[in-house]
């Protein structure tokens, strides 16, 4: 399968120059968590921001400071395992598809080669071997930075939530953490004195230095009131095909993963499927 047969072709993007506002709003409308940048009024790509750009960019203003620009990309002609090996070998879970003028033609993402050409094989190797073990957690009344915090230790884009009882209740994703979120600017102020030594008459002069910085701020809510309920889970025994169709239909690209004893074993994400496409190559 090509990759012009998978992508999406229907790119929402962002020009340079332009600035971390029109950025946050976009992405909160249009629920991405990824925009290719083109240089304005082309359609030549020359970067991509992410939200985790803006999140630990929390002081820059500029999208041209903000991005990404050492791109991976594909060709339209390119089989879609091209595309899942790009991705695999450098960590990413969506990659850009360009002409051979440079120009952005499309997107590919990994939920995409899950959704559009996993699902069209048989693939009998189970879950268990293609999850992730190391998942964070958290309580599901812990406050959201505390939350969000412990997702970004992991280096994950989600967290999974945890009742009283120590039972998996919820699933938020950085794109939940955005929405409950704000950049605010604080100002410190920072003084120091200086006297002249040996000198009885002199004025100690003082030297005052005002730091104003960013910061991501959260609401006041808790995991729970934000977190996903009623989380779909797999069966570390579950077939990768299964697993894929259930993404699919679901439209998820992530599945916390249950033990034959009923308890958290880990996640698979369809960024963790879509090796099983290099192997049935």
């Amino acid at each position: 399968m090509l990759v012009k047969r998978t992508m999406s072709k229907n790119v929402v993007c962002v020009s340079v120059p332009g600035n971390r506002d029109k950025v946050l709003d976009l992405m909160r409308k249009e629920k991405k968590a990824v925009l290719p940048v083109v240089k304005e009024d082309t359609d030549i790509l020359v970067g991509l921001v992410t939200r985790s750009d803006l999140i630990n960019n929390p002081d820059e203003e500029q999208i041209a400071m903000l991005m990404t620009r050492d791109l991976i990309t594909v060709n339209p002609g390119d089989d879609v395992v091209v595309a899942a090996r790009k991705m695999i070998e450098n960590d990413v879970r969506r990659v850009p598809v360009v002409n051979e003028d440079g120009e952005l033609v499309g997107i590919i993402t990994s939920f995409d080669l899950v959704s559009k050409a996993l699902t069209k094989i048989e693939v009998n190797d189970v879950v268990e071997n293609y999850m992730i073990t190391t998942v964070p957690t958290t309580w599901e009344s812990a406050p959201l930075n505390v939350a969000f915090e412990s997702m970004k230790q992991f280096g994950l884009k989600s967290i999974l939530a945890l009742d009283d009882d120590a039972k998996l209740s919820g699933i938020l994703t950085e794109t939940d953490f955005i929405a409950e979120s704000e950049i605010i600017s604080e100002r410190s102020e920072h003084s120091s004195t200086v006297g002249t030594e040996g000198d009885k008459w002199s004025w100690d002069s003082t030297s005052v230095l005002y730091i104003e910085k960013n910061h991501l701020k959260f609401t006041d809510k808790v995991v729970k009131d934000v977190a996903v309920g009623n989380v779909e889970v797999a069966n570390s025994k579950t077939k990768v095909s299964d697993c894929a169709k259930k993404m699919k239909t679901l439209n998820i690209e992530q599945i916390p993963v249950i033990g034959v004893e009923g308890d958290l074993v880990g996640l698979v994400r369809a960024s963790d499927l879509i090796k099983a496409l290099i192997t049935e190559e």
